[in-house]
């Protein structure tokens, strides 16, 4: 930081802020800098105003665009696609058989295989999924809504409120679905951040509408009942991490980037045990994905502390559906008066149809009545589990629910925040934050935006990314557990300015011996493959036949080693063509399931596997043409996820002369070819 010299005092002057002379006057006897005149003019606040104003307009514009572009496309796709192209896009299924799968928290399950039997089609319906089921018209009144509880090669369970009548008969076709809740909750929260004052404390600090606004970010919070803002460093931290962790025990507003294998999530976890410890103060933690969330409550639950999972039981962790509150409903102590309740409705209800005349109309009475009963007892149950919850854990748009109406969350940690889009952000923000902690990193993935027209209207910047913009400094994690050391030197280097520490040792990192790499004490590998590239079956997509095969041998190469088991191999590529091309590669060479040759080897691709991390990761960069044309390849963001998931092995398979069109591939070319990495001898397997 520059210093420059003043009357024998030291000012500092912070990059790209301007010193205003006029707003800093040296005064008392220490010679404090302080404010002068900080009060807002006529001008300045009808400048906010038309300020917040733009600001709602222009975010209210922009999901309404993003849901019609996605509702559009649902239902283009559903009208006007034929069978085949939909099943090539792996998002439609036909000739399904349906049977009862039991229960799951108040939830009925439904199985779905192929009629006859045998492997499902190649699809992307996933964990968590909003589907649409129905007997041939997904657009039609008999649709109905579910979510995706599991799958398997050969099935796919459903989960839903009541099964449709007549499930075991005739046949049954599932297709993906349009999330509307998402739009509803992120405009509510957009109405509330502008029109209501006591939605949250930081409205202004976060519109910028401050004369200093990293200052501003750096006032203590103002919440009542707090025992203590201090935290003794933990030994189980490093010292950036302690760091972290005090500035968000005290600071209204902390931003804290975590660079791939640098422990976000685990400081994010001792964040939240800080804030527990010291206040009764309701906590809510968040983040985008579910994956992300239920890892920050299994952080908290192995510190013993009581969080409690808002959200569907299907779309959490099976481990950890005991902390859903559907769970601790079923072994509350009020849910024996709830079962005797429910009971006696179920039998007053199968008894009224034989009724008549005034015993009929007394039934009715009782039966009204038993269920206003069971709702009450109920909402007590939940209201009490919520109450005596030290953090509620939920995603950006589920901490939207209706169940958390009335209360309110002074302390918000926002994981995953440069990942969600800034209306989802506001969701959490809006339920009385007057704390806030995002966690995040703007150098790996931004929001996932399906409407460019949305795109272009700034829905693709986070929260996280526009207050780095305006001038907020963030705490840089700066010591990666994760990476061999020269898996980690480029991206360090690229996207990190070289300020990347290695806080794992190559003898922890054992290089794989199933390969013959280039360089053995440094286990990284680019495969020279040239042409294959073609458009996938669902015709806008890419695939690689040739690098998909490629794919395979340098797989069998690694096991053969004996030192690497099949799941801690992850393959991933930028293209879900190439996804599909290699995952039906797999099945009709040994299969990848119930003792297939590949079973346990994860394909997905780079967006699907931010986060995530395997002992040896082959990715597939697919583009490979003479116009030297690399489309969707072009992002840094993405290379960077991309190279940062490996733990002790990365072999990367592409054709470098297409792929040196673009600048950061270039770059990390040019280091692996100095580096001696480049595998030509590989090509003689």
């Amino acid at each position: 930081m520059l210093r420059k010299k003043s009357s024998g005092k030291q000012i500092d002057f912070r990059e790209g802020h301007k010193y205003k002379s006029l707003a800093h006057n040296m005064t008392g006897e220490n010679s404090r800098i302080r404010r002068i005149n900080t009060s807002s003019t006529d001008d300045e606040i009808r400048t906010n105003v038309r300020k917040s104003q733009d600001y709602h307009s222009k975010f209210i514009d922009a999901i309404q665009v993003e849901l019609e572009d996605e509702m559009s496309q649902v239902e283009t796709r559903l009208k006007t696609w034929n069978k085949k192209r939909l099943l090539a896009h792996g998002v439609s299924l036909f000739q399904l058989k349906a049977r009862s799968a039991g229960w799951m928290y108040g939830q009925r399950l439904l199985r779905l295989t192929i009629d006859g039997g045998g492997p499902l089609p190649s699809h992307r319906f996933k964990h968590g999924d909003i589907v649409l089921l129905s007997r041939s018209d997904p657009l039609g009144k008999e649709a109905i809504e579910a979510v995706v509880a599991s799958r398997s090669r050969t099935s796919i369970r459903l989960a839903m409120n009541d099964l449709p009548k007549g499930h075991r008969q005739g046949h049954w076709r599932l297709d993906r679905g349009a999330n509307r809740i998402a739009h509803d909750r992120m405009r509510d929260a957009l109405n509330s951040f502008l029109s209501d004052e006591n939605s949250t404390d930081l409205s202004s600090l976060l519109l910028g509408q401050v004369r200093d606004i990293e200052d501003a970010g750096k006032t203590p919070h103002r919440i009542k009942g707090i025992i203590s803002n201090e935290f003794n460093n933990s030994t189980q931290l490093n010292e950036v991490q302690n760091q972290a962790v005090s500035k968000a025990m005290d600071q209204r507003l902390s931003l804290i980037q975590g660079p791939p294998g640098t422990g976000k999530t685990y400081t994010a976890v001792r964040i939240l045990e800080g804030w527990a410890k010291n206040s009764n103060t309701p906590i809510l933690a968040v983040a985008e994905s579910n994956v992300a969330v239920d890892n920050l409550l299994e952080g908290l639950l192995n510190l013993r502390i009581n969080a409690v999972r808002l959200g569907q039981p299907v779309k959490v962790r099976e481990s950890l559906r005991e902390a859903t509150i559907d769970a601790k409903m079923e072994v509350h102590r009020l849910r024996k008066d709830l079962d005797v309740i429910l009971d006696l409705n179920e039998d007053l209800s199968r008894r009224i149809p034989g009724m008549k005349g005034k015993d009929k109309g007394l039934a009715h009475r009782d039966l009204k009545k038993g269920w206003k009963d069971a709702r009450r007892i109920e909402q007590q149950m939940k209201d009490d589990i919520l109450d005596n919850a030290a953090v509620i854990c939920a995603t950006c748009i589920g901490s939207g629910h209706l169940l958390l109406d009335g209360r309110r969350f002074p302390r918000v940690l926002i994981d995953e925040a440069t990942q969600a889009t800034e209306p989802a952000t506001l969701v959490p923000i809006v339920r009385g934050c007057k704390q806030l902690v995002l966690v995040g990193d703007h150098k790996q993935l931004p929001p996932t935006v399906i409407s460019s027209r949305a795109e272009k209207m700034g829905l693709n910047i986070s929260l996280f990314e526009r207050l780095i913009q305006l001038g907020v400094n963030s705490t840089m994690l700066l010591e990666q557990y994760r990476m061999h050391p020269c898996i980690a030197e480029f991206p360090s280097i690229q996207s990190y300015e070289g300020l990347l520490k290695n806080a794992i040792s190559e003898d922890k990192r054992p290089t794989p011996i199933g390969l013959i790499w280039p360089d053995f004490e440094n286990p990284v590998a680019f495969v020279p493959v040239e042409g294959g590239e073609i458009v996938s079956q669902d015709g806008h997509s890419k695939a690689n036949p040739t690098e998909a095969g490629w794919v395979l041998k340098m797989v069998e190469s690694i096991l053969q080693g004996e030192d690497i088991s099949p799941h801690e191999i992850g393959i991933i590529t930028p293209y879900n063509g190439q996804v599909r091309a290699i995952r039906d590669l797999m099945e009709s060479s040994g299969g990848m399931e119930n003792g297939g040759k590949w079973e346990g080897i994860e394909v997905r691709s780079v967006d699907g596997y931010q986060g995530r991390e395997k002992e040896v990761i082959i990715l597939s960069a697919v583009r490979s043409n003479p116009e030297g044309n690399v489309g969707f390849l072009d992002d840094s963001r993405r290379l960077n996820v991309a190279l940062t998931r490996a733990k002790r092995g990365l072999v990367v398979i592409g054709d470098q002369k297409t792929l040196r069109n673009q600048r950061d591939w270039d770059f990390w070319l040019t280091w692996a070819e100095e580096k001696n990495l480049i595998a030509w001898h590989l090509l003689q397997m």
